[in-house]
């Protein structure tokens, strides 16, 4: 999150000196982690990623109630099997049914365990893509920001350095312009683009999964 939302600090490397002290730069700071979570897209669309979440959930636990009460309609015909007062014709015919719902609960298993993996990989590339969207809108906010300005460089603040040490230390308030990027994003009837579509259906092929 971080790495793809600072604006390239490396760049600052091959800057004259000269122009530091001469005062000639234009520069400027943004809270881009801030401006991502105060953005009222970023929380429709986690309430919309949640809403998807919580449907499938409600399906993964009907299927497991479901599988639930087919094995213990095996364990009740194995009890069956096990009375001595059962006649060998029933007896066939039991053991038979016993056998046709393990094959119909093994399938079970396998479905239920295919449903988990390919609803938790729908629901990770939903939410990577309404993240990269909402990242480059914030973005091209910024960078109307910089030409408006006509600013010579731009930090993120809460970007982090590989070391885990802030990649910038210390600004003035008076350079940072986050405040102005959130109002513009959270402008009434400012025209976006549209929110990547969040699926509650599951694939007719899915892949196995491990039970949640």
């Amino acid at each position: 999150m971080k790495k793809s939302l600072s604006i390239v600090f490396a760049l600052t490397l091959a800057l004259p000196i000269a122009a530091f002290a001469q005062g000639t730069m234009k520069i400027g700071t943004v809270d881009m982690q801030r401006a991502f979570k105060d953005y009222n897209k970023t929380k429709e669309a986690e309430a919309k990623i949640n809403d998807a979440k919580n449907a499938a959930k409600k399906e993964y636990d009907d299927r497991a109630e479901a599988y639930k009460k087919a094995l213990d309609e095996i364990n009740n015909l194995n009890k069956q099997l096990e009375s001595t007062a059962l006649s060998a014709d029933k007896k066939t015919q039991t053991a038979k049914e016993r056998d046709d719902k393990i094959a119909n609960i093994k399938n079970m298993e396998r479905e239920i365990s295919d449903f988990r993996q390919t609803r938790e990989r729908q629901l990770q590339e939903q939410l990577m893509r309404v993240r990269e969207g909402i990242v480059k809108e914030i973005t091209d906010v910024v960078m109307e920001k910089v030409k408006t300005n006509n600013l010579d460089l731009v930090l993120d603040k809460s970007g982090m350095s590989i070391n885990g040490v802030p990649v910038l230390l210390y600004s003035h308030e008076n350079i940072d312009f986050t405040n102005d990027i959130i109002s513009v994003l959270n402008k009434p009837g400012r025209v976006t683009a549209p929110a990547a579509r969040t699926s509650t259906t599951t694939s007719a092929t899915p892949a196995r999964a491990a039970r949640p």
